[in-house]
């Protein structure tokens, strides 16, 4: 009997795993219509305030007032990718005439004139660096740009999902909810209902929040650049932008990337009396840029959205980039915010889950 039971527990547990296994592979296999849903379901967030308004306000039927909101989000895919255009038709008509020896010849004499000028300080800024060539590859350059276009077919793909199902999240407020209380008890269907509704109204504050925060960076920048007449200062501005949605890190790389297309944007100039002056007005500028972010528009943010006190989310964006790296630290606080109601909702009566949940009511 015992041994019957024995055998019965090990197949149940066998099937158990084989079962999560294949669940598994199976989110494996599809995981680009999970990142589908995910973009659709943050464009879903952003856009139902501004619904709302179409349709409470403006008393505009639901439909049309979807129809508005989407074209609101091509009319935006499509200004950013008109942005990029005359940047990318400008490199690639460079990049089909490139001297590459000419400009090695550019890059290396920058660099030899920022050695001369910290040698001369005593500072050996680029000592065991000098035998590197940078630009060995710089040959290869047209074949990735070709290579590049091979993904677009792809991308069409993605955005026509995207699209499609951000749609009918917006047309349809309540999909969501109702898959969640398919899966869900019936004794847990108001608890669930009112999770869901919470989650929704602090993620779509949080996620404009953000754009407002991209969008004051951006101002920032554009107008630095703009001020030394730096060449495609508005996409340069945009891409340094975006890369602060990246926290903590993506700082760090959107200044070093400002100030080298700064610098390589003006090799024709001498460095001590044109580069470094200007280089250093832009890092002014940045700086300035990063310290409004950092005291003003992120604090703002986490308080008024998310609710959660400022060394909380450090500490999850910490953890999050630790297990997942960059995409944890991007996801960490929407992550953490639906894991908080959840808790709030479920585990109220529990201490810890009522001093990190105390500023959701």
């Amino acid at each position: 009997m015992n041994s019957k039971i024995i055998a019965n527990g090990i197949l149940r547990a066998l099937a158990t795993v084989t079962g999560i296994l294949l669940i598994l592979f199976f989110l494996y296999k599809i995981q680009s219509v999970i990142v589908y849903l995910v973009i659709a379901g943050i464009l879903s967030l952003i856009g139902r305030p501004l619904l709302r308004i179409l349709t409470d306000k403006l008393k505009l039927p639901n439909i049309l007032g979807v129809v508005i909101v989407m074209i609101i989000f091509l009319l935006a895919l499509i200004g950013i990718i008109s942005m990029f255009i005359p940047l990318i038709k400008e490199q690639g008509h460079n990049i089909s005439l490139l001297n590459t020896d000419e400009l090695r010849k550019r890059i290396f004499n920058l660099f030899h004139e920022i050695d001369v000028f910290f040698s001369a300080r005593r500072v050996h800024l680029f000592k065991g660096l000098k035998d590197i060539d940078f630009t060995q590859n710089l040959a290869s350059i047209p074949s990735l740009l070709n290579s590049l276009m091979s993904v677009v077919g792809s991308f069409s793909v993605g955005l026509f999902s995207v699209l499609f199902i951000t749609f009918f999240f917006l047309k349809e407020s309540a999909l969501p909810a109702r898959v969640f209380h398919v899966l869900t008890p019936d004794d847990k269907e108001a608890r669930i209902a009112k999770s869901l509704k919470k989650i929704n109204e602090l993620l779509s504050r949080y996620f404009i929040g953000l754009i407002i925060q991209i969008s004051i960076l951006f101002t920032i920048y554009s107008i630095t650049l703009l001020m030394f007449d730096i060449r495609s200062a508005v996409v340069i501005a945009f891409l340094c932008a975006l890369l602060n949605l990246i926290p903590y890190l993506g700082p760090l790389i959107g200044g070093v990337l400002m100030l080298l297309l700064t610098m390589t944007s003006s090799l024709e100039y001498d460095f001590q009396t044109h580069i470094l002056p200007v280089t250093i007005y832009v890092l002014t500028g940045y700086i300035i840029a990063q310290l409004i972010d950092n005291f003003f528009s992120q604090p703002y943010i986490f308080s008024k959205s998310v609710k959660s006190h400022p060394l909380e989310i450090f500490l999850i964006i910490i953890i999050g980039g630790l297990l997942f790296g960059i995409t944890g630290m991007v996801f960490a606080v929407p992550s953490y915010t639906v894991i908080k109601v959840i808790l709030k909702e479920f585990l109220s009566d529990n201490r810890i889950v009522k001093s990190l949940t105390s500023g959701l009511d």
